[in-house]
């Protein structure tokens, strides 16, 4: 589709509480951010849309960490994709690529207008690790791939590892906004919070929130011209519904030359020898953001 009117604020995560209600929730809007990561790679669409997904669940999840670290959302079987994987620091950078097989993934695709998560993975994990930095331990909780969708995949996870209610909604597609077709991603998440003396009975207001949640359509997440103050207005106006101050995401990758050179270091002589090529270099791409990096050997030995 093509957006000649101004296009709303993205790449952000906006908390939000449902005013009285004990239910609590995130959205997500990813414009320039997403189509960098897509961009990097010339994936088939079904695969574009399946780490676009992904990077929504990651920055949904991921914005709600109260520390400094990562959250990896990943999910792995034995089907046409064999791996996708998504980093979001606490300071909102993205990163993500999938691992497939071209040809399995074009047969999947065929009869679907737009083959899931469960299609293209086939049986296998879904996996959420919490990094918390040096010296302190990973949490990682799996479940295996079930729904067809990573949404399902997500709600879950929630439901069997932290044992909270949670719904989830993921969209992913393209849009021109004046400069060409470029990827867009959007998504919801809504939590119930747990009752207790003070707040009492919460299944009555998690069935209502539920209600409207179920209303939300994957254009409305993905319209760049929507803001999101506007979305969640249009959703819960009835209760109410406080934003608070979102949070912004970007795409980062964190290879450098620096690293790369660490890494090839961790080789031997010989092992760096049948890495080199004509040229008496060595090409490192990087799979998340597909940047190339050329190591004159040389250096290495005398670092080594």
């Amino acid at each position: 589709m093509s957006i000649e009117t101004t296009a709303a604020p993205d790449d952000l995560v906006a908390p939000f509480q449902i005013e009285g209600e004990p239910v609590r929730g995130r959205l997500a809007r990813l414009g320039a951010a997403v189509d960098e990561i897509l961009a990097a790679h010339d994936y088939p669409e079904a695969v574009a849309n399946l780490l676009g997904e992904a990077c929504a669940l990651a920055a949904l999840v991921g914005s709600n960490l109260k520390f400094d670290g990562r959250l990896i959302v990943q999910a792995q079987g034995d089907g046409p994709v064999r791996y996708v994987v998504v980093d979001y620091d606490t300071d909102g950078a993205l990163r993500g690529y999938c691992r497939y097989d071209p040809e399995a993934v074009a047969q999947a695709a065929k009869g679907f207008v737009r083959p899931g998560a469960k299609t293209l993975l086939g049986e296998g994990v879904f996996i959420m690790t919490v990094d918390q930095g040096v010296d302190m331990d990973r949490y990682q909780g799996i479940t295996t791939i079930e729904g067809e969708t990573l949404a399902l995949c997500a709600e879950q996870y929630f439901a069997q590892s932290e044992q909270t209610p949670t719904r989830v909604r993921l969209a992913v597609g393209q849009a021109d906004l004046g400069d060409g077709m470029a990827w867009r991603a959007g998504g919801m998440l809504i939590q119930n919070i747990a009752e207790d003396e003070n707040r009492g009975p919460t299944a009555e207001a998690w069935v209502r929130t539920q209600a409207f949640f179920e209303t939300i359509g994957e254009d409305e997440l993905l319209d760049p011209t929507i803001s999101a103050e506007t979305l969640l207005f249009r959703l819960f106006h009835e209760d109410g519904v406080r934003v608070f101050e979102a949070k912004p995401l970007k795409a980062f990758c964190r290879c450098s030359q620096e690293r790369i050179e660490s890494v090839l270091t961790s080789f031997s002589a010989e092992e760096r020898a049948d890495m080199v090529e004509d040229d008496g270099l060595i090409k490192v791409t990087c799979e998340y953001c597909s940047s190339t990096y050329s190591v004159d050997p040389a250096s290495l030995t005398a670092e080594a």
